[in-house]
Protein backbone atom coordinates (compact mmCIF):
# COMPACT_ATOMS: atom_id res chain seq x y z
CA UNK A 1 0.00 0.00 0.00
CA UNK A 2 1.45 3.54 -1.06
CA UNK A 3 2.18 6.08 1.44
CA UNK A 4 -0.34 8.56 -0.19
CA UNK A 5 -3.50 6.17 0.89
CA UNK A 6 -2.48 5.39 4.10
CA UNK A 7 -5.01 5.84 6.90
CA UNK A 8 -2.41 8.48 8.76
CA UNK A 9 -3.66 10.90 6.24
CA UNK A 10 -7.66 10.00 6.34
CA UNK A 11 -7.28 10.46 10.72
CA UNK A 12 -5.03 13.50 9.75
CA UNK A 13 -7.78 15.63 7.85
CA UNK A 14 -10.53 14.26 10.12
CA UNK A 15 -8.23 15.84 12.88
CA UNK A 16 -7.29 19.31 11.07
CA UNK A 17 -11.11 19.85 10.26
CA UNK A 18 -12.62 18.96 13.19
CA UNK A 19 -14.22 22.16 14.72
CA UNK A 20 -16.76 22.96 18.11
CA UNK A 21 -19.54 24.14 15.61
CA UNK A 22 -19.49 20.73 13.88
CA UNK A 23 -19.84 18.52 16.64
CA UNK A 24 -23.22 16.80 17.61
CA UNK A 25 -24.47 17.54 20.70
CA UNK A 26 -24.53 14.15 21.90
CA UNK A 27 -20.45 14.38 21.42
CA UNK A 28 -20.20 18.05 23.01
CA UNK A 29 -21.92 16.70 26.16
CA UNK A 30 -19.40 13.49 26.17
CA UNK A 31 -16.41 15.50 25.72
CA UNK A 32 -17.31 18.02 28.56
CA UNK A 33 -18.70 14.75 30.91
CA UNK A 34 -15.34 13.24 30.23
CA UNK A 35 -12.88 15.76 31.55
CA UNK A 36 -15.08 16.37 34.42
CA UNK A 37 -14.51 12.50 35.06
CA UNK A 38 -11.40 12.57 34.29
CA UNK A 39 -10.53 15.52 36.07
CA UNK A 40 -11.81 14.25 39.12
CA UNK A 41 -10.32 10.76 39.01
CA UNK A 42 -6.98 12.29 38.50
CA UNK A 43 -7.19 14.68 42.08
CA UNK A 44 -8.60 11.34 43.83
CA UNK A 45 -5.49 9.38 43.29
CA UNK A 46 -3.02 12.01 44.25
CA UNK A 47 -4.89 11.53 48.09
CA UNK A 48 -5.05 8.06 48.47
CA UNK A 49 -2.71 5.62 46.08
CA UNK A 50 0.89 5.66 47.42
CA UNK A 51 2.65 4.74 44.58
CA UNK A 52 1.83 8.14 42.92
CA UNK A 53 3.83 9.97 45.03
CA UNK A 54 7.21 8.12 43.03
CA UNK A 55 6.08 9.91 40.18
CA UNK A 56 5.36 13.43 41.37
CA UNK A 57 8.66 13.24 43.18
CA UNK A 58 10.87 12.21 39.57
CA UNK A 59 8.70 14.87 37.62
CA UNK A 60 10.01 17.10 40.64
CA UNK A 61 13.62 16.26 40.27
CA UNK A 62 13.33 16.98 37.10
CA UNK A 63 12.56 20.49 36.61
CA UNK A 64 12.70 22.80 33.89
CA UNK A 65 10.03 25.37 32.88
CA UNK A 66 6.93 25.55 34.45
CA UNK A 67 4.82 25.31 31.89
CA UNK A 68 1.74 22.83 33.12
CA UNK A 69 -0.19 22.34 36.00
CA UNK A 70 0.93 19.16 37.95
CA UNK A 71 -2.69 18.24 39.39
CA UNK A 72 -3.83 17.45 43.21
CA UNK A 73 0.21 17.89 44.11
CA UNK A 74 0.16 21.35 42.99
CA UNK A 75 3.21 22.96 41.36
CA UNK A 76 4.24 23.30 37.72
CA UNK A 77 6.52 21.54 35.26
CA UNK A 78 7.23 21.11 31.58
CA UNK A 79 4.27 19.72 29.58
CA UNK A 80 5.62 16.81 28.70
CA UNK A 81 6.45 16.19 31.90
CA UNK A 82 3.13 17.32 33.26
CA UNK A 83 1.26 15.20 30.94
CA UNK A 84 2.91 12.07 32.17
CA UNK A 85 2.56 12.67 35.91
CA UNK A 86 -1.27 13.97 35.34
CA UNK A 87 -2.15 10.41 32.86
CA UNK A 88 -0.28 8.42 35.10
CA UNK A 89 -2.75 9.28 37.80
CA UNK A 90 -6.08 9.13 35.17
CA UNK A 91 -6.19 5.41 35.63
CA UNK A 92 -5.04 4.64 39.12
CA UNK A 93 -8.52 4.40 40.66
CA UNK A 94 -9.67 2.48 37.49
CA UNK A 95 -12.50 5.45 37.97
CA UNK A 96 -12.16 6.67 34.62
CA UNK A 97 -14.57 6.16 31.59
CA UNK A 98 -14.69 3.65 29.22
CA UNK A 99 -15.83 2.17 25.92
CA UNK A 100 -18.85 0.02 25.58
CA UNK A 101 -16.95 -2.46 24.35
CA UNK A 102 -13.81 -1.64 26.96
CA UNK A 103 -10.39 -0.08 27.29
CA UNK A 104 -10.35 3.43 28.59
CA UNK A 105 -9.95 6.58 25.61
CA UNK A 106 -10.27 9.68 27.76
CA UNK A 107 -6.65 8.58 30.67
CA UNK A 108 -4.57 9.51 27.59
CA UNK A 109 -6.80 12.18 25.96
CA UNK A 110 -7.88 14.43 28.75
CA UNK A 111 -4.23 14.71 30.32
CA UNK A 112 -3.07 15.50 27.05
CA UNK A 113 -5.28 18.19 26.08
CA UNK A 114 -4.80 20.44 29.06
CA UNK A 115 -1.12 20.12 29.81
CA UNK A 116 -0.44 20.96 26.01
CA UNK A 117 -3.63 23.76 26.38
CA UNK A 118 -1.23 25.40 29.11
CA UNK A 119 1.89 25.46 27.28
CA UNK A 120 0.47 26.90 24.10
CA UNK A 121 -1.93 29.56 26.17
CA UNK A 122 -5.16 30.82 25.01
CA UNK A 123 -7.02 27.93 23.89
CA UNK A 124 -10.39 27.91 24.20
CA UNK A 125 -13.29 26.07 26.36
CA UNK A 126 -14.48 25.40 22.67
CA UNK A 127 -10.98 24.37 20.97
CA UNK A 128 -10.45 22.06 23.89
CA UNK A 129 -14.10 19.95 23.67
CA UNK A 130 -13.08 19.41 19.61
CA UNK A 131 -9.62 18.07 20.31
CA UNK A 132 -11.29 15.50 23.29
CA UNK A 133 -13.68 14.97 20.52
CA UNK A 134 -11.53 14.30 17.81
CA UNK A 135 -9.75 11.81 20.03
CA UNK A 136 -12.45 10.07 21.37
CA UNK A 137 -14.04 9.41 18.06
CA UNK A 138 -10.93 8.27 16.71
CA UNK A 139 -10.07 6.05 19.91
CA UNK A 140 -13.61 4.82 19.19
CA UNK A 141 -13.40 4.23 15.41
CA UNK A 142 -10.19 1.85 16.01
CA UNK A 143 -11.50 -0.32 18.26
CA UNK A 144 -14.61 -1.25 17.35
CA UNK A 145 -12.81 -2.41 13.94
CA UNK A 146 -9.79 -4.72 14.62
CA UNK A 147 -10.12 -8.17 16.24
CA UNK A 148 -10.72 -8.04 20.03
CA UNK A 149 -6.73 -8.78 21.79
CA UNK A 150 -6.16 -10.26 25.01
CA UNK A 151 -2.24 -10.11 24.48
CA UNK A 152 -1.95 -6.54 23.40
CA UNK A 153 -2.99 -4.01 26.22
CA UNK A 154 -5.94 -1.92 23.52
CA UNK A 155 -6.23 1.11 25.61
CA UNK A 156 -2.17 1.69 24.93
CA UNK A 157 -1.97 0.67 22.01
CA UNK A 158 -4.66 2.50 20.22
CA UNK A 159 -4.52 5.10 23.30
CA UNK A 160 -0.99 6.53 22.03
CA UNK A 161 -2.76 7.52 18.69
CA UNK A 162 -6.40 9.34 19.81
CA UNK A 163 -4.50 11.25 22.36
CA UNK A 164 -2.03 12.19 19.86
CA UNK A 165 -5.02 13.45 17.36
CA UNK A 166 -6.10 15.57 20.70
CA UNK A 167 -2.69 16.79 21.43
CA UNK A 168 -2.11 17.68 17.59
CA UNK A 169 -5.39 19.80 17.89
CA UNK A 170 -4.62 21.54 20.71
CA UNK A 171 -1.43 22.36 18.90
CA UNK A 172 -3.20 23.93 15.64
CA UNK A 173 -1.18 21.30 13.21
CA UNK A 174 -1.49 21.09 9.61
CA UNK A 175 -2.62 17.68 8.46
CA UNK A 176 0.90 16.89 7.37
CA UNK A 177 2.34 17.63 11.05
CA UNK A 178 -0.10 15.38 12.11
CA UNK A 179 0.56 12.74 9.84
CA UNK A 180 4.41 12.95 11.10
CA UNK A 181 2.68 13.11 14.96
CA UNK A 182 1.30 9.78 14.07
CA UNK A 183 4.21 8.20 12.64
CA UNK A 184 6.37 9.45 15.57
CA UNK A 185 3.38 7.99 18.26
CA UNK A 186 4.13 4.77 16.43
CA UNK A 187 7.41 4.53 18.50
CA UNK A 188 5.62 5.05 21.56
CA UNK A 189 2.69 2.23 21.11
CA UNK A 190 3.22 -0.64 23.22
CA UNK A 191 1.70 -2.43 26.25
CA UNK A 192 0.79 -5.81 26.70
CA UNK A 193 -2.10 -7.54 28.80
CA UNK A 194 0.80 -9.19 30.98
CA UNK A 195 0.71 -5.23 33.44
CA UNK A 196 -2.81 -6.75 33.94
CA UNK A 197 -3.11 -10.35 33.99
CA UNK A 198 0.53 -10.54 36.42
CA UNK A 199 -0.18 -9.35 40.02
CA UNK A 200 2.22 -7.24 42.64
CA UNK A 201 2.73 -4.16 39.98
CA UNK A 202 2.05 -0.89 40.31
CA UNK A 203 2.01 -0.45 36.32
CA UNK A 204 -1.60 -1.41 35.61
CA UNK A 205 -2.71 1.54 37.58
CA UNK A 206 -0.14 3.82 36.11
CA UNK A 207 0.06 3.12 32.41
CA UNK A 208 -2.14 5.95 30.79
CA UNK A 209 1.44 8.07 32.33
CA UNK A 210 3.47 6.51 29.59
CA UNK A 211 0.31 6.65 26.33
CA UNK A 212 0.23 10.14 27.25
CA UNK A 213 3.46 11.09 27.34
CA UNK A 214 4.31 9.43 24.08
CA UNK A 215 1.41 11.75 22.54
CA UNK A 216 2.70 14.95 23.51
CA UNK A 217 6.37 14.19 22.80
CA UNK A 218 4.57 13.31 19.18
CA UNK A 219 2.92 16.20 18.60
CA UNK A 220 5.77 18.29 20.06
CA UNK A 221 8.28 16.87 18.05
CA UNK A 222 5.59 17.62 14.56
CA UNK A 223 5.06 20.94 15.69
CA UNK A 224 8.96 21.06 15.90
CA UNK A 225 9.37 20.25 12.32
CA UNK A 226 10.55 16.32 12.97
CA UNK A 227 9.10 13.74 10.09
CA UNK A 228 7.32 10.79 10.89
CA UNK A 229 6.42 7.09 9.23
CA UNK A 230 4.13 8.05 6.71
CA UNK A 231 2.45 5.10 6.70
CA UNK A 232 2.44 3.55 9.96
CA UNK A 233 -0.71 2.44 10.53
CA UNK A 234 -1.17 0.62 7.40
CA UNK A 235 2.13 -0.15 6.50
CA UNK A 236 4.41 -3.87 5.97
CA UNK A 237 5.14 -3.59 9.31
CA UNK A 238 2.57 -0.55 10.32
CA UNK A 239 -0.26 -0.73 13.57
CA UNK A 240 -2.90 -2.83 11.57
CA UNK A 241 -0.34 -6.14 10.34
CA UNK A 242 1.33 -6.03 13.43
CA UNK A 243 -0.67 -5.50 16.17
CA UNK A 244 -3.95 -7.18 14.10
CA UNK A 245 -2.64 -9.45 11.89
CA UNK A 246 -4.66 -7.24 9.44
CA UNK A 247 -7.61 -8.22 10.74
CA UNK A 248 -9.06 -4.42 10.70
CA UNK A 249 -12.11 -3.11 8.52
CA UNK A 250 -11.15 0.25 6.82
CA UNK A 251 -14.38 0.91 5.28
CA UNK A 252 -15.74 1.25 8.75
CA UNK A 253 -13.64 2.94 10.54
CA UNK A 254 -13.70 6.11 7.90
CA UNK A 255 -17.17 5.80 7.67
CA UNK A 256 -18.87 9.24 7.98
CA UNK A 257 -15.18 10.45 9.56
CA UNK A 258 -15.77 14.22 10.41
CA UNK A 259 -19.66 13.92 9.85
CA UNK A 260 -20.77 11.49 12.73
CA UNK A 261 -18.66 11.92 16.67
CA UNK A 262 -19.40 8.96 19.08
CA UNK A 263 -18.14 10.30 22.25
CA UNK A 264 -21.12 10.67 23.40
CA UNK A 265 -21.11 6.62 23.79
CA UNK A 266 -18.70 6.69 26.38
CA UNK A 267 -19.74 5.27 29.81
CA UNK A 268 -18.92 6.35 33.20
CA UNK A 269 -18.08 4.15 36.30
CA UNK A 270 -19.74 3.55 39.77
CA UNK A 271 -17.31 2.06 41.09
CA UNK A 272 -13.37 1.99 41.04
CA UNK A 273 -12.63 -1.26 40.04
CA UNK A 274 -12.25 -2.96 36.49
CA UNK A 275 -15.57 -3.06 34.46
CA UNK A 276 -15.59 -6.66 33.90
CA UNK A 277 -15.99 -6.97 37.73
CA UNK A 278 -19.16 -4.63 37.60
CA UNK A 279 -21.75 -7.30 36.60
CA UNK A 280 -21.20 -9.03 39.65
CA UNK A 281 -20.87 -6.57 42.02
CA UNK A 282 -24.15 -5.05 41.09
CA UNK A 283 -26.06 -8.73 41.24
CA UNK A 284 -24.07 -9.27 44.17
CA UNK A 285 -25.65 -5.48 46.05
CA UNK A 286 -29.17 -6.39 44.14
CA UNK A 287 -29.57 -10.18 45.47
CA UNK A 288 -28.20 -8.95 49.22
CA UNK A 289 -30.58 -6.49 49.43
CA UNK A 290 -33.46 -8.11 47.63
CA UNK A 291 -33.38 -11.52 50.08
CA UNK A 292 -32.25 -9.49 53.29
CA UNK A 293 -28.89 -11.78 53.30
CA UNK A 294 -26.27 -10.97 55.91
CA UNK A 295 -22.55 -12.64 55.25
CA UNK A 296 -23.58 -15.19 58.04
CA UNK A 297 -26.43 -17.00 55.17
CA UNK A 298 -24.02 -17.14 53.01
CA UNK A 299 -22.07 -20.83 52.22
CA UNK A 300 -20.46 -19.73 48.17
CA UNK A 301 -20.58 -17.40 45.91
CA UNK A 302 -19.93 -18.66 42.21
CA UNK A 303 -18.90 -16.60 39.42
CA UNK A 304 -19.69 -17.59 36.12
CA UNK A 305 -17.05 -15.96 34.06
CA UNK A 306 -16.06 -15.87 30.29
CA UNK A 307 -12.20 -15.76 29.27
CA UNK A 308 -11.51 -11.94 30.12
CA UNK A 309 -13.07 -12.32 33.28
CA UNK A 310 -11.37 -15.73 34.09
CA UNK A 311 -7.92 -13.76 34.47
CA UNK A 312 -9.73 -11.55 37.47
CA UNK A 313 -9.69 -14.87 39.29
CA UNK A 314 -6.03 -16.04 38.68
CA UNK A 315 -3.81 -17.05 40.45
CA UNK A 316 -7.31 -17.70 42.67
CA UNK A 317 -5.45 -16.97 46.02
CA UNK A 318 -3.47 -13.91 45.05
CA UNK A 319 -6.97 -12.49 43.61
CA UNK A 320 -8.75 -13.42 47.31
CA UNK A 321 -6.18 -11.89 49.05
CA UNK A 322 -4.71 -8.94 47.07
CA UNK A 323 -1.04 -7.25 47.98
CA UNK A 324 -1.91 -4.09 46.64
CA UNK A 325 -5.01 -1.65 45.47
CA UNK A 326 -4.17 -2.43 42.00
CA UNK A 327 -4.72 -5.79 42.55
CA UNK A 328 -7.93 -5.53 44.27
CA UNK A 329 -9.46 -3.59 41.45
CA UNK A 330 -8.37 -6.29 39.22
CA UNK A 331 -9.89 -9.15 41.35
CA UNK A 332 -13.79 -10.03 40.93
CA UNK A 333 -13.55 -12.50 44.21
CA UNK A 334 -12.36 -9.31 46.49
CA UNK A 335 -14.81 -6.91 44.12
CA UNK A 336 -17.59 -9.51 44.92
CA UNK A 337 -16.51 -9.80 48.66
CA UNK A 338 -16.54 -5.66 49.28
CA UNK A 339 -19.57 -5.40 47.70
CA UNK A 340 -21.57 -8.65 49.84
CA UNK A 341 -19.78 -7.34 53.39
CA UNK A 342 -20.21 -3.44 52.65
CA UNK A 343 -23.90 -3.09 50.76
CA UNK A 344 -21.31 -0.49 48.57
CA UNK A 345 -18.19 -0.31 46.72
CA UNK A 346 -16.27 2.91 47.29
CA UNK A 347 -12.58 4.14 46.74
CA UNK A 348 -11.92 3.61 50.24
CA UNK A 349 -12.48 -0.08 50.01
CA UNK A 350 -9.15 -0.76 48.14
CA UNK A 351 -6.44 0.80 50.47
CA UNK A 352 -4.88 0.46 53.52
CA UNK A 353 -6.44 -1.48 55.94
CA UNK A 354 -9.03 -2.04 54.11
CA UNK A 355 -7.38 -4.47 51.80
CA UNK A 356 -6.73 -6.76 55.60
CA UNK A 357 -10.06 -6.26 56.30
CA UNK A 358 -11.06 -9.98 57.79
CA UNK A 359 -14.59 -10.09 57.28
CA UNK A 360 -13.87 -9.26 53.40
CA UNK A 361 -11.45 -11.69 52.94
CA UNK A 362 -13.37 -14.67 54.90
CA UNK A 363 -16.43 -13.81 52.20
CA UNK A 364 -13.79 -13.72 49.02
CA UNK A 365 -12.36 -16.94 50.40
CA UNK A 366 -16.18 -17.81 49.32
CA UNK A 367 -16.07 -17.19 45.95
CA UNK A 368 -15.64 -19.27 43.68
CA UNK A 369 -15.46 -19.19 39.47
CA UNK A 370 -16.96 -20.92 37.38
CA UNK A 371 -15.74 -20.52 33.53
CA UNK A 372 -18.36 -20.18 31.32
CA UNK A 373 -17.31 -19.37 27.65
CA UNK A 374 -21.11 -18.01 26.57
CA UNK A 375 -19.92 -14.59 28.67
CA UNK A 376 -16.31 -14.53 26.56
CA UNK A 377 -15.25 -11.23 25.65
CA UNK A 378 -16.55 -10.77 21.87
CA UNK A 379 -17.78 -7.18 21.47
CA UNK A 380 -19.17 -5.30 24.26
CA UNK A 381 -17.92 -5.86 28.08
CA UNK A 382 -19.25 -9.30 29.21
CA UNK A 383 -22.08 -9.28 32.17
CA UNK A 384 -21.00 -12.40 33.67
CA UNK A 385 -23.50 -14.38 36.01
CA UNK A 386 -23.60 -14.64 39.80
CA UNK A 387 -25.04 -17.79 42.51
CA UNK A 388 -25.00 -17.15 45.80
CA UNK A 389 -25.69 -20.59 47.65
CA UNK A 390 -27.05 -19.75 50.83
CA UNK A 391 -26.57 -21.69 54.26
CA UNK A 392 -30.14 -23.14 54.03
CA UNK A 393 -29.74 -24.51 50.73
CA UNK A 394 -30.99 -21.69 47.91
CA UNK A 395 -29.05 -21.12 44.85
CA UNK A 396 -30.15 -17.52 44.59
CA UNK A 397 -28.92 -16.11 40.91
CA UNK A 398 -28.50 -13.16 39.01
CA UNK A 399 -26.73 -12.02 35.31
CA UNK A 400 -24.93 -8.75 35.34
CA UNK A 401 -27.25 -6.67 33.75
CA UNK A 402 -28.84 -2.99 34.00
CA UNK A 403 -25.83 -1.96 35.53
CA UNK A 404 -25.58 1.91 37.01
CA UNK A 405 -23.24 3.52 34.38
CA UNK A 406 -23.97 1.26 31.45
CA UNK A 407 -25.39 1.14 28.42
CA UNK A 408 -28.53 0.54 29.41
CA UNK A 409 -28.31 3.47 32.57
CA UNK A 410 -26.26 6.24 31.83
CA UNK A 411 -24.82 8.36 34.22
CA UNK A 412 -26.65 11.60 34.42
CA UNK A 413 -24.91 15.20 35.17
CA UNK A 414 -25.64 15.03 38.53
CA UNK A 415 -24.09 11.28 39.10
CA UNK A 416 -20.81 13.06 37.62
CA UNK A 417 -21.37 16.27 39.60
CA UNK A 418 -21.19 14.09 43.03
CA UNK A 419 -18.53 12.00 42.13
CA UNK A 420 -15.94 14.27 40.78
CA UNK A 421 -16.69 16.36 44.16
CA UNK A 422 -16.05 13.23 46.48
CA UNK A 423 -12.86 12.66 44.14
CA UNK A 424 -11.73 16.20 44.53
CA UNK A 425 -11.76 16.04 48.54
CA UNK A 426 -9.25 13.16 48.15
CA UNK A 427 -6.83 15.18 46.63
CA UNK A 428 -3.31 14.73 48.18
CA UNK A 429 -4.01 19.28 48.02
CA UNK A 430 -7.72 19.03 48.09
CA UNK A 431 -9.44 22.07 46.36
CA UNK A 432 -11.81 24.52 48.32
CA UNK A 433 -15.43 23.56 48.29
CA UNK A 434 -16.05 26.78 46.02
CA UNK A 435 -13.00 25.71 43.83
CA UNK A 436 -14.76 22.56 43.12
CA UNK A 437 -18.30 24.37 42.52
CA UNK A 438 -16.90 26.55 40.29
CA UNK A 439 -14.69 24.16 38.34
CA UNK A 440 -17.98 21.80 37.93
CA UNK A 441 -19.81 24.95 36.52
CA UNK A 442 -16.69 25.64 34.27
CA UNK A 443 -16.92 22.01 32.83
CA UNK A 444 -20.36 22.18 32.44
CA UNK A 445 -20.17 25.69 30.27
CA UNK A 446 -17.03 24.83 29.04
CA UNK A 447 -18.04 26.25 24.83
CA UNK A 448 -18.73 29.80 26.87
CA UNK A 449 -14.92 30.11 28.27
CA UNK A 450 -11.79 31.64 26.14
CA UNK A 451 -9.18 29.76 27.80
CA UNK A 452 -10.16 26.28 28.89
CA UNK A 453 -7.34 25.98 31.53
CA UNK A 454 -9.16 28.60 33.97
CA UNK A 455 -10.61 25.02 35.17
CA UNK A 456 -7.18 23.72 36.33
CA UNK A 457 -6.60 27.47 38.12
CA UNK A 458 -9.56 27.04 40.33
CA UNK A 459 -8.45 23.80 41.57
CA UNK A 460 -5.34 25.30 42.98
Amino acid sequence: MTQAVDLSYDFATFVANTQYINLPQEAVEGAKKSILDTLGVMLAATGVEPAVKGVNALVREAGGAEESTLLGFGGRAPALWAAFHNGALAHCLDFDDHAPEGHHPSSSIVPAAFALAERAGGVSGRDLIAAVAAGQDMFLRIRRNVANRQDWHLTTVIGVYAATATAAHVLGLKREQIVDAFGIAGMQCCGTMELAYGVGSDLRGMYAGFTTKGAVLAALLAEKGVSGVKSMFEGKAGFFNVYFRGEYDRAIMVKNLGEIYDGGSILYKPWPSCGASHGFIHATLELMKEHGLTIGDIEQIRVNVGDFQKQLCEPIESRRRPATPVDAKFSIPFCVAVAATKRQVKVSDFFGDALRDPQVLAVAQKVVPVVDDSFDWKTTLPKGRLDIVTRDGRTLSRVGENVPGDVECPMSWEYLDEKFRYSAELAAVPPSSEGIRKAQEMVRHLEALDDATDVLRVLG
